[in-house]
């Protein structure tokens, strides 16, 4: 039975869609089929990091929203490098052009339709995992997603900001009871006991702290142009994904 798994963030900024990325990646890399479904409509842009031509996308999420496809359609297959046999990566992404965008934000969309795609996907495309890299804060859009995920993997910064806004979704999350809560620390700066802040975090929220990720020049110099595990495959980054990866999949 396929996973469904919302990566959320109450603020931007945090490294959400970077996160999404190598995740998937890392889960494909076991042997798993994998949908990826950007649901950040207002600012899309994970399909920047897979390299995914903007030129050559002729259908997007908000095609399915409006009617004019089915989802299945607007699913783009990612040929990574090295995956094992079985393991593959789809992305439904959002459109990057103005008029969608102001679309959306003019009249909204049936969030129904949402779910209906999700489970679509899942069976037309044989899914094991669906990660859906959600829109920042709380709307209507990422209550649902929240809702109907086997996993949820909330990300936070560690300055005083983050760690109030988590707050709210970790009850939020709570009172949709979603099965299996995770916290993500991101941008960690070196100087800080990864020891000290994941006791203190998992202190404040009562929820196991799947990863700590410190802030590294690579990742910065990269600037979301590509898959950060698939260029460096040794660092500590990547290494820091794949528990994550372990964890969701355990």
């Amino acid at each position: 039975m396929a996973r469904i798994v919302s990566i959320h963030s109450y603020r931007g900024g945090t490294g959400k869609s970077n996160l999404t990325a190598n995740l998937a990646a890392a889960i494909a890399a076991q042997g798993k089929r994998v949908g990826i479904v950007d649901t950040d409509i207002q600012s899309p842009g994970i399909h920047v990091i897979f390299g995914l031509d903007e030129g050559k996308v002729n259908r997007a999420l908000n095609d399915y929203l409006w009617g004019r496809c089915a989802i299945e359609e607007a699913a783009y297959h990612l040929p990574l490098p090295r995956l094992p046999a079985g393991g593959a990566v789809y992305l439904i992404p959002a459109s990057v052009k103005t008029g969608e965008i102001t679309r959306i934000l003019r009249e909204g969309y049936d969030v129904g339709l949402l779910n209906d795609g999700f489970q679509a996907l899942i069976e037309r495309l044989d899914l094991d995992y669906l990660l859906i890299d959600t829109h920042p804060g709380l709307n209507e859009e990422t209550l649902l997603s929240i809702a109907i995920s086997d996993v949820v993997i909330l990300i936070l910064r560690p300055d005083r900001q983050d760690f109030q806004g988590t707050a709210v979704t970790v009850e939020v999350a709570r009172k949709l009871d979603v099965p299996r809560l995770l916290l993500v620390v991101n941008k960690a700066l070196p100087s800080l006991d990864p020891a000290a802040l994941r006791e203190q975090v998992e202190a404040t929220y009562n929820v196991p702290v799947a990863g700590i990720f410190a802030l590294c020049t690579e990742m910065l110099e990269l600037g979301s142009s590509a898959v950060f595990s698939l260029r460096y495959p040794h660092h500590p980054y990547t290494l820091e994904v794949r528990k994550v990866a372990e964890k969701v999949m355990a």
